[in-house]
């Protein structure tokens, strides 16, 4: 008698995992770099524009999905 294997898994990657997430539509998002330290160097317009969350664009959504395929 044969074995019936199931299929192989796919590990997500977590350098992705840690700068992406999935919104309720399929949209990626990510969160603004240069927010970390320095800040006083860095002028106040430029620390605002940083604030808000940054959506990848359509054709790299494409190669994050394959690094993230559960979702993450």
């Amino acid at each position: 008698m044969g074995y019936v294997t199931a299929p192989m898994k796919l590990k997500t990657k977590k350098a992705a995992a840690k700068r992406f997430s999935f919104t309720a539509t399929g949209k990626v998002k990510f969160k603004r770099t240069n927010k970390r330290h320095n800040l006083g160097n860095k002028s106040s317009a430029r620390k605002l524009k940083l604030r808000g969350a940054g959506y990848v664009f359509e054709g790299d959504i494409k190669h994050v999905e394959k690094c993230m395929p559960y979702g993450a």
